[in-house]
């Protein structure tokens, strides 16, 4: 990513903050949606470079159709759940005063559903518990990944995550 991308994923982020009060108001709310995201050949393969897991079933398109229960390739377990931030970037908000955002953890991680070389993904997000403290925001997550055109989802979690607030002005 150059550093322009960079810049003009910070500003839109930017754009994105909104009040503590407001954020308080998510709690228990209505469910966020992601925009959907295409999963293709090219992202499963740089995610088995980038982990060093090059099992058939992820890489070799013409092997996983002919020895595997899926009809061709599937993602990555772990590229799934990795793409839960890239999913919340576009569906959520943050807080104003965040000076970042840090994955805290996952109190249950299921895998559901495979994600086939090809499809469409998105990510529901439902704010359930909020935890405040001086410069920090805990947040947990029900996130669930949903294929486009599946009835049972990708995967389903409760995802922690922390943000680190700037002091409020005084």
């Amino acid at each position: 990513m150059s550093d322009a991308e960079r810049r003009a994923e910070e500003a839109a982020l930017q754009k994105k903050l909104i009040p503590l009060a407001d954020y308080r108001a998510l709690l228990g709310g209505e469910e966020k949606l992601s925009d959907w995201l295409m999963v293709d050949q090219a992202m499963i393969d740089t995610f088995a470079d980038a982990t060093i897991d090059h099992q058939f079933i992820h890489v070799d398109p013409a092997r996983a159709k002919a020895e595997a229960p899926f009809g061709g390739t599937i993602a990555h377990g772990f590229l799934t759940l990795s793409l839960l931030s890239r999913l919340a970037f576009d569906a959520l908000p943050g807080v104003e005063r965040t000076r970042m955002g840090i994955n805290y953890g996952f109190d249950r991680v299921r895998f559901m559903n495979p994600v086939k070389s090809g499809v469409r993904i998105r990510g529901r997000f439902k704010l359930v518990d909020l935890t405040e403290r001086a410069v920090s925001l805990q947040s947990a997550w029900d996130a669930t990944i949903e294929i486009e055109g599946a009835v049972k989802p990708a995967l389903t979690a409760h995802w922690i995550t922390l943000a680190v607030l700037s002091p409020p002005e005084e």
